[in-house]
């Protein structure tokens, strides 16, 4: 629970109604110097004890930045679409008892709830990389829930700043709707991208939308910021579905339901298919020593590598111990290296398990790891994330490991484990059981 004299505005309320979770791809589990405050790897956005949404009302037609600036200065929620020097459209908004408001951005001020910073790919514990040019709004994005059943949350860009205001200056791309009210795009735009049938073992990638600032669905501009919109997708909505992802150019967040969280593997139970898998003493085919995950606290760390730490060739899936043998070239290091037992020539890396579980679509067995990065999760989960295309950059979309981010190879993006005896054996079981 929250102390509500510290942070109310993200407070759960007394009956502890949970509209769902937006999880940022790249953490396995928390961030990795740790979750601080509202700067973290999750946030779950629960009933507040007040409503504090806000809906449109009044429109006001300004002909000077005078008049403009003191419509926007009344204290009230506005959105400010300014046409020209003397020309401003400014949309009021009055308080919404029926709504909760969540905010997002990269802004650590009071409105901001959720605070997001650019997703490092590979980030490791203790690494404090500067991003010298952050493309994340500080203001990006709103998630308005319905405080009544079924608890609809949706989706809008841009987020009011302290001075409740959103701006959208002259180069921002904007319009005026054929019902006459106004809309519009923030800079790097708000992507969406629901699954077809949900978020479990059978979904399949859906297509990747700009959401506006007042909720309408879009195809993709030619560039992410470019001022001419997509096409108006009116057959589609801004309701955030389970496994709903949300990309605001440099972070990609996950929407998991409250429904959809309560089938979804606990801490515990992956937990419980570590200890099984190490309980089954997998050995090394070649040291013929007993390899054991680490804890789920190192793995989401990506601590020191351990003495029994599992290792893969990728090319292949021959699970072994460490052992500093077996180099194509010593200017390869671990990139080309011989598996022994079927000479196949690759990758080779340390398994480390995948602790988000939010990212796994099913409750099976870790028997597949993500290619290269080494994450380990179920068969289902790395098949349906290696294809959804993540937005990279301001123009490129490709699959990422959801638990660090890194890019996936475009010829394997993921290997089957083959270990040895009783951990082969264990995981078939579990393979068959799920």
């Amino acid at each position: 629970m929250f102390s509500l004299s510290q942070e109310e505005h993200c407070a759960p309320s007394i009956d502890l109604v949970k509209y769902g979770e937006l999880v940022v791809l790249g953490y396995n589990g928390s961030l990795p110097n740790g979750d601080r405050g509202r700067r973290k790897s999750r946030f779950a956005l629960y009933k507040r004890i007040k409503p504090n949404g806000v809906s449109p009302s009044t429109v006001h037609v300004l002909n000077t930045p005078q008049a403009s600036k003191a419509v926007s200065s009344k204290g009230q929620h506005s959105i400010s679409y300014t046409l020209s020097r003397n020309h401003t459209v400014v949309v009021e908004y009055s308080h919404d008892k029926d709504t909760d408001m969540f905010q997002i951005g990269r802004s650590t001020e009071s409105p901001i709830d959720f605070v997001v910073t650019d997703t490092i790919a590979g980030g490791q514990e203790g690494e404090e990389t500067l991003i010298t040019q952050s493309t994340i709004s500080r203001f990006a994005c709103r998630i308005v829930c319905e405080r009544t059943p079924p608890y609809t949350a949706r989706i809008y860009a841009a987020g009011f700043d302290t001075s409740k205001n959103i701006f959208l200056g002259e180069k921002a791309a904007k319009w005026k709707n054929p019902d006459g009210h106004m809309d519009g795009l923030t800079t790097n735009g708000v992507l969406v991208m629901h699954p077809k049938g949900g978020f479990t073992e059978e979904s399949k990638p859906g297509v990747w939308r700009e959401i506006s600032v007042c909720g309408d669905v879009y195809t993709l501009r030619e560039t992410r910021s470019a001022q001419t919109p997509g096409k108006l997708v009116e057959n589609e909505s801004n309701i955030l579905q389970d496994g709903s992802l949300v990309d605001l150019c440099g972070a990609t967040l996950l929407w998991r339901t409250a429904e959809g969280l309560f089938h979804t593997p606990t801490q515990k139970h992956l937990e419980a298919l570590r200890q099984e898998i190490n309980a089954a003493r997998p050995q090394c085919p070649v040291g013929l020593n007993t390899l054991a995950f680490p804890s789920m606290h190192r793995s989401r760390a990506l601590s020191s590598l351990e003495e029994k730490q599992p290792w893969v060739y990728l090319a292949c899936g021959h699970v072994h111990g460490y052992h500093n043998w077996g180099h194509r070239s010593e200017q390869e290091a671990n990139t080309e290296r011989e598996c022994p037992m079927c000479r196949v020539v690759g990758p080779y890396v340390p398994l480390w398990l995948g602790c988000e579980p939010a990212f796994y679509v099913d409750t099976g067995a870790p028997t597949y790891a993500f290619v290269p990065c080494g994450h380990v999760c179920s068969e289902k989960s790395v098949k349906y994330w290696s294809e959804i295309p993540l937005p990279h950059g301001t123009h490129a979309f490709h699959a990422a490991c959801p638990f660090c981010a890194t890019q996936l190879s475009p010829t394997q993006g993921y290997s089957k484990l083959i270990f040895q005896d009783k951990a082969e054996n264990f995981l078939q079981k579990n393979k068959r059981n799920a």
